[in-house]
């Protein structure tokens, strides 16, 4: 339905398409996490049911991430805030919610809070801060020689350090999302703690919205993904009415 999607560095994009209702123009676009890609099981769970439920859905790979084109040491949030841009910019016809997981939840905060595009913001596991985040899980390996989570294909870079440390946090920027917005976490999330997002709800001055998913891990496996399916479909069919 689409055509190549490629970022500002030529590289091609891969996504997946779900079609809805005939004629629908309000699309949902998914985002994965550090060292993932589109395919993560709960991600096309995701698009599959919101699709089901008539709404299209589009899930993507990060430039150097799954099949994309692209090097994974360029990886970072401010590339990938740049690779979505490239994705909403085909899709342009559409009106766009954007979900993104735990990273890919960053990414999101980052882009929504200057584009207009973005009409509804999910965040799943998001990640909040990232200097926090790269210290804890990273912070004594060594760039250039070691991998991220044992991942043969996911080498640790400077460039990806460097760029989580300048960032911080994206906590100061949840007062600067003017649109719907609902975060969905688990209790039993041990990669990017609760805390994140009651961090950011109250930066926001608790305007996005909470689901907490008891037990639920990171990547919501078990019977967690259909409990995080159904609140983003209940909470898009409330809160998200595109004219």
């Amino acid at each position: 339905m689409f055509g190549e999607i490629r970022n500002a560095s030529g590289e091609k994009l891969d996504y997946s398409f779900h079609p809805g209702s005939q004629g629908r123009k309000d699309l949902v676009v998914l985002g994965h996490g550090v060292t993932a890609n589109k395919d993560r099981p709960f991600l096309v769970a995701l698009a599959e049911g919101l699709s089901a439920g008539g709404r299209p859905a589009l899930r993507f790979s990060f430039s150097g991430n799954g099949a994309s084109e692209g090097d994974f040491v360029d990886s970072c949030i401010s590339k990938e805030v740049d690779d979505l841009g490239a994705v909403l910019e085909e899709l342009s016809d559409y009106r766009i919610a954007y979900a993104g997981h735990s990273m890919g939840g960053a990414v999101g905060v980052l882009r929504a809070s200057r584009d207009d595009r973005i009409g509804a913001l999910v965040s799943l596991a998001g990640m909040v801060h990232t200097r926090e985040f790269a210290q804890r899980k990273f912070g004594e390996q060594e760039p250039g020689a070691s991998l991220m989570w044992d991942k043969p294909e996911c080498p640790l870079s400077q460039q990806f350090m460097d760029d989580m440390a300048q960032i911080d946090t994206v906590v100061t920027l949840g007062c600067e999302i003017r649109v719907p917005w609902l975060l969905v976490h688990g209790t039993a999330d041990t990669v990017v703690p609760m805390q994140d997002a009651l961090d950011i709800q109250e930066a926001a001055g608790g305007k996005p919205d909470l689901v907490r998913l008891e037990g639920a891990d990171h990547v919501f496996t078990g019977g967690a993904a259909g409990k995080m399916v159904q609140a983003v479909t209940h909470w898009l069919d409330r809160n998200w009415t595109p004219r």
